[in-house]
C-alpha cells in the first residue's frame, strides 16, 4: 500500500469482525469531516470529542464530553466530567450524574436516573423506570427490561416496573435484569445471569435464574466466611475490610 495513498488507515487486528467494525467507524468519521468542511462549520473536532455545556440554576456551567456521533436531547441533565462516546442517545428527561462513562451504542431513556461515577459499557439500554446509583458498573450488552409480560399489540406503558441497582454493584456482560427487582449495593451479577428476584447487598449471583453463590467485598474480591465466636465473619484478603453475615444479610464491620 505504501506510495498508493497520502494517508494509510489501518485497523491493527487479525479478527475480521473487529477490522470491519473499525472500518465502519473510520468511514463515519471521514464522512462527518467532509460534511463539516463542505458546510463551512468551524466547530472544534480535535480528538473527535465535542465539549458541551449546560447552564445549571447556580454556579459555573457544567462541562461534559459528547462524541459528534451521539445525541443528547434538550432537557437531559448531564453532570461534570461525564463522557458520552460513539453512537449514544441520551433522551429528554434523562439524568446522568458526574464522572460517568457511556461506551458505544448506549441509550438512556426518558426519566432514567443514573448517579455519579457510573460506567456503562457498549450496547446497553437504560430504560424508563431504571435507577442506577453511584459507582455502578454495567457490563457490555447487559439488558434491563421494564415490562414483565410484553406484547407487541398491547400498550403497557402504564405498567412499567421500577428497577434499582444499588451503589457500587457490578452487572456482568450479557446479564438480564427482569424489571421490578433491586440489585443490592456492591452485589455482583455474573456474566449471562438472569435476575428474576431481588439480589441482596454484597451477594454474588450467577445462572438462570440467578442464585446466590457467594459474597463479595466492596473491592470486588470474593469473601470466605467462617464462624468466629458464634458469628459468621469474613475478612477480605485484598483490602482487609471485615464483614459479618446473618442469613442472607451481609454488612461491613466498622473498625477504628
Amino acid at each position: 500500500m505504501a506510495g498508493l495513498a497520502d494517508h494509510h488507515l489501518e485497523v491493527p487486528s487479525t479478527d475480521t469482525g473487529r477490522i470491519q467494525e473499525g472500518q465502519i467507524f473510520l468511514g463515519h468519521v471521514l464522512c462527518e469531516l467532509v460534511e463539516r468542511e463542505l458546510s463551512g462549520e468551524t466547530a472544534e473536532v480535535s480528538g473527535m470529542i465535542d465539549t458541551k455545556t449546560e447552564q445549571p440554576t447556580a454556579g459555573e456551567p457544567m462541562k461534559y464530553f459528547v462524541h459528534p456521533s451521539s445525541y443528547v436531547d434538550e432537557g437531559a441533565t448531564i453532570g461534570d466530567g461525564t463522557r458520552i462516546w460513539y453512537f449514544c442517545h441520551v433522551q429528554k428527561g434523562a439524568s446522568l450524574g458526574k464522572d460517568c462513562s457511556l461506551g458505544q451504542n448506549v441509550n438512556v431513556d426518558q426519566s432514567a436516573w443514573i448517579g455519579n461515577g457510573v460506567k456503562i459499557q457498549n450496547n446497553v439500554s437504560v430504560y424508563k423506570g431504571v435507577i442506577v446509583e453511584d459507582d455502578v458498573f454495567l457490563g457490555p450488552s447487559m439488558v434491563f427490561t421494564n415490562v414483565s409480560n410484553p406484547r407487541s399489540h398491547v400498550n403497557r406503558k402504564n405498567e412499567f416496573r421500577e428497577t434499582r441497582v444499588g451503589k457500587g454493584a457490578s452487572i456482568g456482560a450479557n446479564a438480564t435484569i427482569v424489571c421490578g427487582h433491586t440489585v443490592g449495593s456492591y452485589a455482583f451479577v455474573g456474566a449471562g445471569a438472569v435476575v428474576t428476584r431481588d439480589v441482596p447487598a454484597y451477594a454474588l449471583v450467577t445462572g438462570n435464574p440467578a442464585r446466590v453463590r457467594g459474597w463479595m467485598c466492596q473491592c470486588g474480591i470474593k469473601l470466605e466466611f467462617g464462624n468466629r465466636g458464634g458469628t459468621e465473619e469474613a475478612r477480605c484478603h485484598m483490602c482487609g475490610a471485615q464483614y459479618q453475615k446473618d442469613g442472607d444479610s451481609v454488612t461491613p464491620i466498622e473498625t477504628l
